[in-house]
């Protein structure tokens, strides 16, 4: 569904024959510049988001020529211009940046049986904390090889984004997550007035394998896996570099949520909307609020009822893990 105004020329079936940029007044200029700004976030999402683009490259291209011309001409500066994902001046390292919350690392295990004891020690927290644990279910996804960061939202507009590091600080990488297609600038619909969400950001094996060949034909070494290459592009002080590699961003959690007044709809346990406000309450409710702000999610992700149906989940999963288009 598109969040964009209906009437807007550059949605469907955009002109491309554009009048002389020297002929529009300052205000045709900055409505026009407004309207394809709106257009070209929109057909970002569908294009790297939904998977469904709604025009040619080509005519794409033309619309984003378009942009950056009456920007240039007009001094029409926009922070969150998706001009902005091209080009950008390099910078001489990264900074440290405090998280909004401790970015902790995930535990893991291979063995049915420790999972299992997992679901046991749940079980009996829940029930000291007088909860019913029948009454507990588990959300699974993949768990996806790449590298964490963190992405904060002021008002809607991405203000902050940065590398997982220590935990409790990281790389400031926010001139690089610009780059990131995947990640959207503006988030889609109601938002609250502060959000952080934690994703991963990776190279799928598709564009890891083409990326490769162009570097052994320009005479360059080929990355050895999509996680080096994810890793030595993200931190990269020239945004350009990133910009012009296959990265993508998979968001699956929430990390700082205060509703300020920015915030009039919550996402609830399934698809709908409350006014409350408040923070999503559970991780499915968290989940369908990620995908309805614009970020890109995971649709391997699944509610199961119990331990043993995650369990199935994930022999499933690693019976289909090599057709996967990421590691």
């Amino acid at each position: 569904m598109s969040h964009a105004d209906g009437d807007n020329p550059y949605l469907r079936d955009p002109p491309t024959d554009f009048e002389p940029a020297d002929s529009l007044s300052p205000d045709e200029a900055e409505r026009q510049a407004k309207q394809l700004s709106v257009a070209i976030r929109e057909h970002d999402y569908s294009y790297y988001v939904d998977n469904n683009p709604l025009i040619a490259d080509r005519v794409y291209d033309q619309l984003f020529d378009r942009l950056q011309t009456l920007e240039a001409e007009f001094d029409l500066a926009d922070p969150d211009s998706p001009t902005n994902r091209v080009g950008g001046e390099p910078v001489d390292e990264l900074d440290t940046v405090e998280h909004t919350a401790p970015m902790l690392s995930i535990a893991q295990s291979g063995d049915a049986e420790a999972v299992r004891e997992f679901d046991d020690r749940t079980a009996r927290l829940l029930r000291d904390a007088g909860f019913d644990p029948a009454d507990i279910g588990y959300v699974c996804e993949p768990k996806f090889d790449g590298i964490s960061i963190e992405l904060v939202y002021e008002n809607g507009g991405l203000a902050r984004a940065a590398t997982r590091g220590d935990g409790e600080e990281g790389d400031d990488v926010t001139t690089q997550a610009r780059r990131i297609r995947a990640i959207p600038q503006r988030l889609r619909g109601n938002t609250p007035e502060l959000l952080a969400v934690r994703g991963e950001v990776f190279m799928p094996k598709d564009g890891f394998r083409e990326h490769n060949r162009d570097r052994v034909e320009d005479g360059k070494d080929p990355f050895a896996n999509p996680r080096n290459a994810t890793a030595g592009t993200i931190r990269q002080l020239d945004p350009s570099v990133v910009a012009d590699r296959p990265l993508d961003c998979f968001v699956y959690d929430i990390m700082a949520y205060e509703a300020g007044d920015a915030d009039t709809d919550a996402v609830d346990d399934t698809t709908d909307t409350d006014a409350t406000g408040d923070r999503p309450a559970t991780q499915w409710a968290e989940r369908n609020a990620i995908e309805s702000w614009g970020f890109h999610v995971d649709d391997l992700a699944e509610r199961v009822n119990d331990i043993e149906s995650a369990i199935e989940y994930r022999d499933s999963l690693l019976d289909d893990r090599d057709d996967l288009n990421y590691e």
